[in-house]
C-alpha cells in the first residue's frame, strides 16, 4: 500500500527518506525529525532512540523499511513513530512507488517544450534560447531533470521544467490579453527566470537540497550572472533586449523581502512575476492534495499557503490520485 492509503495503526513500510534534522530534547540529548514519503506524499517521522546510531542510516535518498505507528495528531498532523528501521533490500520494493512526479508525461513537456521554442521568432532570443535550453547542451540536459524545489512545489524530478513550461505557456496566452506586452521577451523570461536553480539545487530526484552556492548566493544572482555571461558571448545581442530579459530574473520573486534585488519595472517582469508565483501557489495544491489521508477534505496549516487547503468533493480511487490529477 501506499502512505497516502494507510490508516492509522501498525505499519510495516518501505519508505523513503527525503530528509533528517536532529534536534535536542529538553534534556539536551538528540532526537531525529525524519521526513519519509512515496510517490503520494511524505509524512515526518519521528526518532527519540538512538538518533545519533540512526543518523547515519537515515541519508536523504535512503530507502528503508520502517515498522511502527501512524498517528494523526490534532496538532501536529500525520506523524509516524518508529520502532524499528531497516534498510529495504533492492528487489523488494518498486522505485517508481517512492518516487513522486508531474502528471503530465517526460515526453509531453519535452514536444510542449519544443513547440513553444518554434513561436520565438526574434534570432538573438532564438540564440539564447538555444544555448541555454537545447536538449544537447550541458545546461538543457540539466534543466530537464531539475526538481523546481527543495519541497514547496514541484519538488521532483522533472520539475523545473514542468514549472517554467507551465509559466511560459501561461504567459504566452495571456500575452494577447493585454497590450503593450512583447510577447517573445516574457515568453523567453519566464523560461529562463528560475534558471539559477541548476546551481542553487542538488538534483537529486529523490531528496533535492539546497547546494553551497544557493545557500550562499541564492538562485536569482546565480540565474543572473549565469545568462548575463550567455547574452555577453552572443554576438550582436541588443543591449535592451538584454536588460529585459535580466530584469525578470532579478525581478521574478516580485518584492525586495520575497528575494529579488529589484521589484518588476516592466510589463514583461510583472507578467512572468504574477504567473510565477500562481504556478508555486497552485504546485502547492497539488502537494497538499496528494499528502490527505483517506476522507479528508481539509490540509493542515501549510506555510506556503500562509493557511489550509480545501478539497471538496473528492472523487476517484482514492485522495489526490495522480489519474485524477491528469484529469483535470
Amino acid at each position: 500500500m501506499l502512505l497516502r492509503d494507510l490508516a492509522p495503526g501498525p505499519i510495516d513500510q518501505v519508505v523513503l527518506v527525503r530528509g533528517a534534522e536532529r534536534r535536542r530534547k529538553k534534556d539536551g540529548s538528540t532526537f531525529l525529525r525524519v521526513t519519509v514519503g512515496d510517490r503520494t506524499g511524505t509524512v515526518a517521522a519521528m526518532v527519540w532512540d538512538h538518533a545519533e546510531e540512526l543518523a547515519e542510516q537515515l541519508t536523504p535518498g535512503a530507502v528503508v523499511r520502517a515498522r511502527g505507528t501512524l498517528e494523526d495528531s490534532p496538532r501536529y498532523g500525520r506523524q509516524l513513530k518508529v520502532e524499528a528501521w531497516a534498510p529495504a533490500p533492492a528487489g523488494s520494493y518498486d522505485p517508481a512507488d517512492l518516487r513522486d512526479g508531474p502528471p503530465r508525461p517526460f515526453e509531453r513537456m519535452e514536444s510542449d517544450l519544443e513547440d513553444l521554442l518554434d513561436t520565438v521568432q526574434d534570432p538573438h532570443l532564438r540564440a539564447l534560447l538555444d544555448a541555454v535550453l537545447g536538449a544537447d547542451t550541458e545546461t538543457g540536459a540539466a534543466f530537464r531533470i531539475a526538481p523546481a524545489a527543495k519541497r514547496f512545489h514541484q519538488a521532483y524530478q522533472h520539475g523545473l521544467l514542468e514549472h517554467s513550461l507551465s509559466v511560459a505557456q501561461s504567459v504566452s496566452a495571456i500575452s494577447a490579453t493585454f497590450p503593450g506586452i512583447d510577447r517573445e521577451v516574457a515568453v523567453t523570461g519566464a523560461l529562463l527566470h528560475d534558471i539559477g536553480k541548476l546551481e542553487a539545487y542538488t538534483l537529486d530526484p529523490d531528496a533535492p537540497d539546497m547546494t553551497d552556492l544557493g545557500r550562499l548566493q541564492g538562485e536569482i544572482p546565480l540565474g543572473y550572472y549565469r545568462i548575463r555571461r550567455l547574452i555577453e558571448d552572443l554576438p550582436g545581442f541588443p543591449a535592451a533586449t538584454a536588460e529585459a530579459i535580466l530584469h525578470i530574473i532579478l525581478s521574478h520573486h516580485g518584492t525586495l523581502e520575497h528575494g529579488s534585488p529589484v521589484v518588476p519595472c516592466t510589463r514583461e517582469a510583472t507578467l512572468v512575476h504574477m504567473i510565477d508565483n500562481l504556478g508555486g501557489r497552485l504546485g502547492s495544491f497539488d502537494r497538499l492534495e496528494k499528502e490527505l489521508p483517506p476522507g479528508a477534505e481539509w490540509s493542515g496549516f501549510d506555510r506556503a499557503l500562509s493557511g489550509s487547503a480545501y478539497f471538496p468533493h473528492r472523487e476517484g480511487t482514492g485522495p489526490g490520485d495522480s489519474s485524477d490529477v491528469a484529469a483535470a
